[in-house]
């Protein structure tokens, strides 16, 4: 059984590598995996990916290929020799470009297709059918798993069954209600209750007066769904 807090992925969505190794510092005992995204990856490249190895955590790297197939795939094998746990490629590339990026893998790093992000509103029901159509075509191209908000987790779940990986962005505790780009988001224990694997969390551990309390509150919430 995975324990809560290894159900969490925090975001180091920081610009420097100075303030990712203070946080992975600060979390390793707490989350289960860090991601990695463009933010950080653009100001650090590679070092950074191998810092956070280095101290022994786990990364997901958040990238979200989406190029020619060849071209994914070269950059897929050239992710999946840094060991990163997890790397992205957005599912609007087509079924082509997502089998190349799991050639590229190699088996050496879980693919994620992401599906629509949780920054996109419109008609539920339409986001919805779009999810679900990337998700299906994802798993069908040998993904490990695919990024998508809690609000379509369980009709993801229930398509796919257990044994894929389905990350959810967009979390926020019951008590927030801070304006940001996120417009489809739900709560740790929903997500997780909804068909969730993981969650992505960051602003709310981040801009806590103290990440690792917010982080135990995440863990604590996801445990009262279970």
């Amino acid at each position: 059984m995975i324990e809560p807090k290894d159900r969490i992925i925090f975001a180091l969505d920081v610009p420097t590598l100075e303030r990712a190794s203070h946080y992975a510092n600060l979390l390793a005992l707490h989350v289960g995996m860090f991601k990695v995204g463009l933010e950080l990856f653009a100001a650090e490249g590679p070092l950074v990916v191998r810092e956070v190895l280095g101290a022994g955590n786990k990364i997901f790297l958040d990238l979200k290929l989406h190029d020619i197939p060849k071209t994914v795939e070269r950059a897929m094998a050239v992710l999946a020799g840094l060991g990163v746990s997890l790397a992205t490629v957005h599912t609007s590339g087509g079924p082509e470009m997502l089998r190349a990026a799991v050639e590229g893998a190699r088996g050496k790093v879980g693919v994620l297709g992401v599906t629509v992000l949780t920054s996109e509103g419109g008609n539920p029901q339409t986001i919805s059918d779009r999810v679900l159509q990337r998700a299906m075509a994802a798993k069908e191209a040998g993904c490990a798993g695919v990024v998508c908000s809690g609000m379509e987790a369980g009709v993801v779940r229930k398509a796919v069954g257990k044994d894929f990986f389905i990350v959810t962005p967009g979390i926020r505790l019951a008590d927030d209600n801070s304006k940001d780009d996120q417009k489809r988001v739900v709560t740790p224990g929903r997500a997780i209750a909804g068909g969730a694997s993981h969650i992505v969390v960051g602003r709310p551990i981040r801009d806590a007066s103290d990440p690792v309390q917010a982080a135990l509150a995440i863990a604590r919430d996801i445990e009262k769904s279970a």
